[in-house]
């Protein structure tokens, strides 16, 4: 799954699929991508801030010393939190976490897309996938946040589009 997402975050960026992705042998989860300079790049987040760097993308790495050092820390969080949510539970935990710190967002770290945007985004999208319409509706701030990003140029590679409105047959109001 995590080579599919680089290979996805390649194109977003504009690279040729031409780099070695492959996966630990201790970890098969854990990507790993093989450089011309020594030893190979392992881990989601620090492969990706590599094909920002090689796309000279480096505004999604934060602009300024404070803003790279927030997209770290959401890069973290994708790892630490989102992609560990095992339950219920931890999703509901990360899902009111997102909610009450986008609250007054409309991106992650600072006023542009970053990195973070689009790694959040692509951990979150099979959890916010699953969540019916009023679940959705809870979460107002991610789901706002969720439906930004998935509509961003070149962000929604290989996942579907997950629909936020609701039709309305009738009128709620006579």
């Amino acid at each position: 799954m995590a080579a599919l997402e680089l290979r996805s975050l390649e194109k977003t960026l504009g690279l040729q699929s031409r780099s070695k992705l492959g996966s630990s042998q201790s970890d098969s989860a854990v990507p790993v991508l093989q450089t011309n300079n020594g030893p190979g790049l392992v881990g989601l987040t620090t492969i990706a801030s590599h094909l920002v760097k090689v796309a000279k993308k480096d505004a999604l790495l934060g602009s300024t010393a404070e803003k790279s050092a927030i997209v770290q820390q959401w890069l973290e969080y994708r790892i630490t939190q989102i992609d560990r949510c095992n339950s219920q539970e931890d999703t509901r935990m990360v899902l009111k976490e997102l909610n009450c710190y986008l609250e007054d967002k409309v991106y992650l770290a600072g006023n542009s897309l970053t990195l973070a945007d689009i790694m959040v985004y692509n951990g979150l999208h099979q959890i916010v996938a699953g969540l019916t319409h009023e679940e959705r509706e809870k979460y107002v701030n991610v789901s706002r946040w969720f439906n930004h990003i998935q509509h961003y140029p070149g962000v929604r590679q290989h996942t579907a589009a997950v629909v936020f409105m609701k039709n309305r047959l009738y009128p709620t109001v006579h």
